[in-house]
């Protein structure tokens, strides 16, 4: 089981504020399911192998708790934080493909934190099928928080950007 594959895919549920992410790996025969039931928030990782056994890493059991990112920083049994409510309109992302910041690893990316967008802005390129599709923004505002991290898989109406939109 490859731990950082798990931590890779729970730091993606966060990003985009998915409290439930299935992972079927017909090659490997795992399956993954990520799913946020701790109150906390943090997500539980069941690992399922291919057998129809459930396994944990190495050992068989249950769920695995991921740890929260409050434990430890609310101060020894102080109450969690509350949820923070998103910043902004989330920009999904219109197909399944590789998502890319800038045009080439040189350039400088497309948009950053803070950045003012109008609807014809090019914010990153997403690659599907080998062709390069430029994804425009179709909202003006300012860029808020980026989502997505470069040279990283996206899903279809995966949140990419978050944007504080003009009124």
């Amino acid at each position: 089981m490859d731990v950082k594959l798990i931590q890779r895919l729970i730091a993606m549920m966060r990003r985009g504020g998915l409290s439930e992410l299935d992972v079927d790996d017909a090659q490997s025969g795992v399956k993954v399911r990520l799913k946020r039931e701790t109150a906390a928030g943090a997500p539980l990782v069941q690992v399922i192998s291919g057998g129809g056994g459930v396994s944990t890493g190495a050992s068989m059991g249950g769920t695995l708790a991921a740890p929260s990112p409050l434990a430890g920083e609310a101060g020894g049994g102080a109450p969690a934080a509350s949820v923070k409510e998103p910043a902004g309109s989330p920009i999904p992302s219109p197909m399944v493909g590789t998502f890319y910041r800038a045009a080439s690893p040189e350039a400088e990316p497309f948009v950053s934190v803070g950045t003012r967008i109008t609807p014809e802005k090019v914010l990153c390129i997403i690659e599907a099928m080998k062709v390069m599709n430029e994804i425009k923004a179709e909202v003006s505002g300012e860029i808020v928080e980026i989502l997505a991290e470069n040279g990283e898989p996206v899903e279809f109406g995966q949140p990419l950007f978050l944007v504080k939109t003009d009124t």
